[in-house]
């Protein structure tokens, strides 16, 4: 019989709900860390736009908006699927190809509540640290604030999935003209 191991799943998008859903299966302890109030990762869209466009304002609020009002994705929906959860037996009053990302958000929350997966998940989290505490035996320390309060806990494995468009990167070091 394996080893049932606790580890941390930070983000709680596509790729977190999917690691969390395999090591579900597996018989692990999971706990999912995430900065929004919900889940979705890139599919969460927020029609807010940042006072600091550039990224310049370091003390500026983070909205998180790599997605348009009226984004389609560009699979079909036979195809954004998981092995045991299909999209295509889902109908969420737009049965076009392509579907929206308020389709697709949905989908993911109904993915995660088949699956008990959101109660995995500790909501309006920030991981702040990751490090290597004991390489004998493979131990991390995951520190996280959560409301001004952090927490240290330790855990076997952590598996990264926030995405690379959780926040702008404008290039900085280009030579000319800054716009």
């Amino acid at each position: 019989m394996a080893t049932s191991l606790k580890v941390a799943v930070v983000g709680a998008g596509v790729a977190g709900l999917s690691a969390a859903r395999e090591l579900q299966r597996e018989s692990h302890q999971i706990v999912v860390f995430e900065k929004s109030h919900r889940l979705g990762g890139t599919w969460a869209y927020d029609p807010r736009v940042e006072s600091d466009l550039l990224g310049l304002d370091q003390n500026r609020e983070i909205i998180h908006g790599s997605l348009y009002k009226s984004l389609r994705t560009n699979l079909p929906r036979q195809l954004m699927s998981f092995t045991d959860f299909k999209f295509s037996d889902k109908t969420y009053g737009d049965e076009r190809l392509f579907p929206g990302h308020e389709e697709v958000l949905k989908f993911l929350e109904d993915f995660a509540g088949s699956f008990e997966l959101t109660e995995l998940i500790r909501f309006n989290t920030v991981v702040t640290r990751v490090e290597l505490v004991d390489s004998e035996i493979i131990e991390f320390e995951v520190e996280s604030k959560t409301n001004g309060m952090n927490t240290v806990e330790v855990f076997d494995a952590v598996i990264v999935c926030n995405g690379h468009n959780s926040e702008p990167r404008p290039a900085y070091d280009i030579p000319g003209t800054f716009m």
